[in-house]
């Protein structure tokens, strides 16, 4: 009975100290992660309005990376929990492009490039929508433009991860100005995971 009891004061008197010690572990690995997330571009991608990402760009011209999605869209919800929280598509994202998510469904009147784009009932979108996305109204669809934003060119559905880092780095890289796209797909190969 005195081993027993000796034992139960024995694990009594450690047990704190065990918890204390997994506490401080535990507190610092929670600094280190909100050090690391502080210092880190993947912390989430730096969207911008429509708006601000036109001030931006006379000030540095950039590429822009444009989320074209609508708020009933199922993949494009998907897109956004999967593809747009990887840490090397946030961080080539913000990096490379002004980054900005539009509702192509917007009733608001919209000035882009000197122009006013309107809600089109026919389309059930907005004007600058369907003239970027050339009347293919397929959400989600990701719209990639040169600097000043030209050019855009339109990459319609879901793009998993892999995918992101193919298109991005084949237009972001201005590889499509040397290189036919079947070419750069047969030869890519995805290292973001």
């Amino acid at each position: 009975m005195k081993k027993i009891l000796l034992l139960v004061i024995a694990v009594m008197m450690i047990a704190p100290a065990v918890i204390l010690a997994g506490d401080k572990k535990k507190k610092a690995a929670a600094k280190k992660e909100t050090t690391t997330a502080a210092t880190d571009d993947s912390t989430g991608i730096h969207w911008l309005t429509l708006d601000e990402a036109q001030v931006a760009m006379k000030k540095e011209p950039k590429k822009v990376y444009m989320d074209v999605y609508t708020d009933w869209c199922g993949w494009c919800k998907v897109m956004e929990k999967k593809t747009f929280t990887n840490a090397n598509v946030i961080r080539y994202i913000n990096k490379h492009f002004y980054a900005v998510r539009f509702n192509a469904e917007t009733k608001e009147t919209i000035r882009f490039g000197g122009k006013m784009y309107d809600f089109m009932p026919q389309y059930k979108a907005n004007q600058l929508a369907v003239d970027l996305m050339q009347g293919q109204m397929s959400y989600p669809t990701s719209i990639i433009f040169e600097e000043n934003f030209q050019g855009p060119q339109p990459v319609p559905g879901y793009l998993d991860v892999a995918n992101m880092e193919m298109i991005l780095k084949y237009l972001g890289e201005n590889i499509f100005k040397t290189m036919p796209f079947p070419d750069y797909q047969k030869q890519f190969k995805a290292s973001w995971m």
